[in-house]
């Protein structure tokens, strides 16, 4: 029996995961986490899980971990909604300086698999958006990195998705506001290690 369609994105080796759900009048039942299913997306191991919480207007983003902590992740929200944006750093491939969103919420059992080589982050459309990431690496301070969220060498519409939702302006981290512009990012990652 298949548990999880796996859907292709714009983005190489960037999957929209949908597990099964089986339901009635008094809920559902969903398998979100079987290592089949992580062994086929080659993701060896799951070492985290993490959740955070939003407010409406949060935007997380854009992160990565550097080699050898580098992360494959996979997110979903729990409650609420969130557009889950992507970008692909890996130099060798074919839609390298590309990026996807997804959007995820609490209801549509949509999860993203987001390799190693990738920035990742997101806006929360409502609040208490409640995220969950599933990690196969640890966190390292040492080895963080990111590129601005408002790359303009990427080019994610931000301001279409803040305005579809009522958000005037997007509510940042310090640390958000200061990573290098992708143009300046050394060349960091491939997709065969």
């Amino acid at each position: 029996m298949k548990q999880v369609t796996k859907l292709e994105t714009n983005l190489a080796d960037c999957y929209i995961l949908e597990p099964d759900r089986y339901g009635d009048s008094r809920g559902y039942f969903s398998p979100y986490f079987l290592q089949e299913n992580l062994d086929e997306l080659g993701f060896e191991r799951v070492v985290q899980a993490n959740r955070s919480l939003s407010e409406k207007g949060v935007l997380r983003g854009m992160h990565y971990q550097l080699d050898p902590k580098c992360q494959a992740k996979i997110v979903e929200v729990l409650n609420g909604a969130a557009i889950d944006v992507v970008v692909d750093m890996r130099i060798d491939s074919p839609t390298y300086g590309q990026y996807t969103a997804v959007e995820l919420t609490g209801n549509n059992n949509r999860q993203l698999f987001v390799p190693r080589g990738f920035a990742h982050g997101f806006l929360s459309l409502e609040d208490n958006t409640l995220f969950q990431y599933l990690i196969d690496n640890d966190f390292s301070k040492a080895h963080e990195g990111g590129i601005p969220w408002n790359d303009p060498t990427i080019n994610i519409p931000w301001r279409d998705m803040m305005d579809k939702y009522g958000i005037e302006e997007p509510l940042l981290s310090p640390k958000d506001t200061e990573h290098e512009p992708f143009v300046r990012t050394r060349k960091i990652f491939t997709r065969n290690r």
